[in-house]
C-alpha cells in the first residue's frame, strides 16, 4: 500500500489555479475518493481562525499547499506588497493548521525564484540563500523562503514531515491569459493569437529575447507531486534534509521539479509563433526587463527518486493552446 491509500483525505489548498487544478486532474485519474477542496469565497487561507477550524473540521491526513497569489514580472513589479503580505499570511496559517490537525505528509508548493538572481546553472537545491534575489519577484521569492524556514523548523522542532517543492515555470490548462498579470507563456499564446486574429504584421515580446528559461507542463509537474507525497517513508524522509545544528550541514527539506533543459525567449517565441499559426515577424522590445538571466533547475534529486517529466516543450505549447483557443471560440 503506498503511504497516501485511495481512501485518504487529501487538501488541495488552491484548486482552482494552474497547479491546484493540475493536481486534482492527477489524483482523480489515479482514484482517489476523498480531495477536500474550498474555493476562496467559501475559505480564506489568509484569516487563521476560518483556517484552524477547517482543518478542525475536515481533518485531511495530506496536504498539498498549491495556494498563492502569484504573477509575472508586471503584476510582481505593481502589487509588491500583496504579493509578500498574502502568500506569508495563507503558509503561515496551512502550515501552522498542518501541524495542530496532525496532518502526516504536507507538499509546499514554490518557484524556481527562490533561488538567487546570478547562480549557477542548472540551480541545485543548496544554492538557497546564497546570493541577492531578483529584484522584480523578491516580495513574492522571499515569502516562498520563509515556507521553506517554516517546514525546515517545523520539521526539526514538532517531529513533523513536511516537505518543500519548488517547480520551474509552468504552463498548462486553467493558466491566467490576462497579459498584465501572466506569466511569459501564456501571455505569449494571447499576444499570437490575436495577432494572428487581427491580421497583424508582427508581435511585440518584451525584453531582448536573450535570456533562458525552463518550462514544466502542469499535468507533468502534477505527476511529480503525487509522486513524492506517495514515496516510502525512507526515500521521503531522506528528502526532508537535516537539523544544521545536528548535521552541520544545510540541507532543507527542498526538491527541485523541472525538466532539466531550457530554451531562450526567442526560441520560445518562435514556438509560440508556430503553434497558433502566425506567420508575422517577432519584434523585441528592449526597453523592456528580462528578468533573471537564466533559471534552469538541477532536477536530479528529483530523478533519484524515479520521476521524469515526459512532456515535450513543443507538445506542452499545442496542448495549452487548443484549451485557450477553444475558449476563445
Amino acid at each position: 500500500m503506498t503511504p497516501m491509500h485511495l481512501d485518504a483525505r487529501i487538501y488541495v489548498a488552491g484548486h482552482r489555479g494552474l497547479v491546484g487544478s493540475a493536481i486534482v486532474r492527477r489524483l482523480r485519474g489515479l482514484g482517489y475518493r476523498h480531495i477536500v477542496q474550498r474555493t476562496h469565497a467559501e475559505l480564506d487561507l489568509t484569516d487563521a481562525a476560518a483556517v484552524n477550524a477547517f482543518f478542525a473540521s475536515e481533518k485531511p491526513e495530506f496536504v498539498f499547499l498549491a495556494a498563492a497569489k502569484v504573477g509575472g514580472i508586471v503584476a510582481n513589479n505593481t502589487y509588491p506588497a500583496e504579493f509578500i503580505r498574502d502568500n506569508l499570511a495563507i503558509q503561515t496559517n496551512v502550515i501552522h493548521a498542518c501541524w495542530q490537525a496532525g496532518v502526516q505528509r504536507l507538499l509546499f508548493l514554490g518557484s524556481s525564484c527562490i533561488y538567487p538572481r546570478l547562480a549557477p546553472q542548472p540551480m541545485p537545491e543548496s544554492c538557497l540563500l546564497t546570493g541577492p534575489l531578483e529584484a522584480t519577484n523578491r516580495p513574492y521569492a522571499l515569502a516562498k523562503i520563509a515556507g521553506i524556514e517554516m517546514c525546515w523548523s517545523y520539521n526539526r522542532q514538532y517531529g513533523t514531515r513536511y516537505l518543500a517543492a519548488m517547480p520551474t515555470n509552468l504552463y498548462g490548462p486553467g493558466d491566467n491569459y490576462h497579459l498584465q498579470t501572466s506569466h511569459v507563456i501564456p501571455a505569449l499564446l494571447r499576444k499570437f493569437h490575436e495577432a494572428r486574429e487581427r491580421g497583424e504584421a508582427s508581435v511585440t515580446v518584451w525584453g531582448s529575447g536573450t535570456p533562458r528559461r525552463e518550462f514544466l507542463y502542469s499535468d507533468d509537474m502534477a505527476d511529480a507531486c503525487v509522486h513524492l507525497m506517495n514515496l516510502s517513508d525512507e526515500r521521503f524522509g531522506a528528502l526532508l534534509g537535516s537539523d544544521e545544528s545536528v548535521s552541520g550541514r544545510f540541507e532543507p527539506p527542498l526538491v527541485n521539479i523541472g525538466v532539466g533543459t531550457d530554451v531562450t525567449i526567442a526560441e520560445l517565441a518562435q514556438l509560440v509563433r508556430e503553434v497558433t499559426g502566425f506567420t508575422g515577424d517577432i519584434v523585441f522590445d528592449r526597453s523592456k526587463p528580462d528578468g533573471t538571466p537564466r533559471k534552469l533547475m538541477d532536477v536530479r534529486l528529483l530523478e533519484s527518486t524515479g520521476w521524469r517529466a515526459t512532456t515535450s516543450l513543443a507538445r506542452g505549447l499545442r496542448l495549452a493552446y487548443e484549451e485557450f483557443a477553444a475558449a476563445q471560440a
